[in-house]
């Protein structure tokens, strides 16, 4: 029984000593963090763009900023007035404004432009690069209201209304923040004035 046993305890010493152990996946092995966070290559202005469209595209700002097409699919961003925000042009319509004043509904219209709720009403910004939208702000207009939910991004404004999320926004990385910029200036400019946020009724 002893011989068994030594004979299978060298079996399996010898597989262990002269099989090649498999190399770690190079994916699984990670860099120093410092050396992760730095860029090596410094970014160029089209991929700076890019991220900027990435980053818009995934955090939705479509969805409430840019009118609506229906499509065989439901309603679909109009890519011809892509970002500028409540159409100026188109009538909101009536809906019963009672059932606001409970605190416990939001309404939206039918483009997801204009919403009402017990703030008031607030209106989607223009985002395009047209002088109605956000062609004359600077970054630091655009960093402030995106990260200090400020009215056209000045300091002494009013804060930006639901359903804004800005406060989403607060810890953004500064790269980030850079790239939509970036991205929003580069789209056509639509020209659209937005209507003035409403205060609720007394």
């Amino acid at each position: 029984m002893k011989l068994v046993y030594l004979a299978a305890s060298a079996a399996v010493w010898s597989i262990c000593a002269f099989t090649k152990q498999r190399e770690a996946p190079k994916s699984v092995m990670l860099a120093p963090a410092e050396s992760v966070s730095k860029p090596t290559v410094a970014d160029s202005k089209d991929d700076v763009v890019k991220r900027g469209q990435y980053l818009v595209t995934i955090m939705g700002c479509a969805d409430c900023h840019a009118p609506k097409k229906m499509t065989a699919q439901g309603p679909a961003p109009d890519m011809d007035r892509f970002l500028s925000g409540h159409n100026s042009a188109q009538p909101l319509g009536t809906f019963d404004k009672s059932i606001l004043k409970t605190g416990e509904w939001v309404v939206f219209n039918g483009q997801s432009t204009a919403f009402a709720g017990p703030w008031g009403m607030s209106f989607a910004a223009n985002l395009t690069p047209d002088e109605t939208g956000i062609g004359n702000w600077s970054f630091e207009q655009f960093n402030t209201a995106m990260r200090k939910g400020k009215f056209k991004g000045l300091e002494n404004s009013r804060p930006l209304m639901p359903p804004m999320p800005w406060f989403n926004y607060v810890n953004m990385a500064d790269g980030d923040m850079r790239a939509i910029f970036a991205y929003l200036k580069s789209i056509k400019p639509v020209s659209n004035v937005v209507p003035s946020y409403i205060p609720p009724a007394p």
